[in-house]
């Protein structure tokens, strides 16, 4: 597929994000584009839109949810990454179509890739959001997150704590201490607000 066919494709793409109201009846055109015919560009774009329609249609997103998980394991990290993005925002409409591939996801954490390290903590506070019991005995991984190598992994991991804090509030309770050392002590300014905001929370929950 040469760049203009790309183009076109991208441009019907943003046509149909734009136009909210035909989501429904485009969600299979949108899932077509992730057969092996289109570009990396291309399905990136279609993973992305696959997600927000699937927050707002869950049920008729459902037969294509494998197809998404499948980019798990491709090559090309931004498709990784927009796979979460995809699995993220399903989740947070339904968990139920979600929970079949938690332990896949739940595997994203340790990806050699920055982006899809940082995707995995965003597309787990979306479905925590609903369903914050599938992560409450998984908080450690969150923590040890926070010493990512990776600025934005480490700016990401306390939100869990904020997300789950405002709903299982006895969960991070016993992170408390440790967040309160990070929130004041950590070099990267962003990682001590957001470590101070999930104590604020979860504190005002508990």
């Amino acid at each position: 597929m040469d760049n203009n066919d790309d183009k076109l494709i991208l441009d019907e793409l943003k046509e149909i994000t734009r136009n909210k109201e035909s989501w429904k009846v485009n969600i299979k055109d949108v899932a077509i584009k992730l057969n092996q015919n289109y570009s990396n560009t291309v399905k990136a774009k279609a993973l992305w839109l696959l997600g927000e329609m699937g927050l707002k249609y869950p049920i008729e997103i459902e037969e294509y949810i494998r197809d998404i998980v499948n980019y798990l394991d491709d090559d090309d990290s931004k498709l990784r990454e927009r796979s979460l993005n995809a699995m993220g925002r399903i989740g947070r409409a339904d968990e139920n179509l979600i929970t079949p591939y938690i332990d896949k996801l739940m595997e994203m954490r340790n990806d050699e890739s920055e982006n899809v390290r940082h995707a995995f903590i965003w597309a787990c506070e979306n479905i925590a959001t609903r369903a914050p019991e599938l992560f409450c005995e998984n908080l450690e991984i969150f923590y040890e997150m926070i010493y990512d190598s990776g600025d934005k992994v480490r700016i990401e991991a306390p939100e869990m704590f904020r997300v789950i804090g405002k709903r299982k509030p006895e969960y991070v309770e016993p992170y408390l201490e440790k967040l309160e050392v990070i929130a004041e002590n950590d070099e990267n300014p962003i990682v001590r607000i957001h470590s101070a905001g999930a104590i604020r929370i979860t504190k005002k929950n508990l």
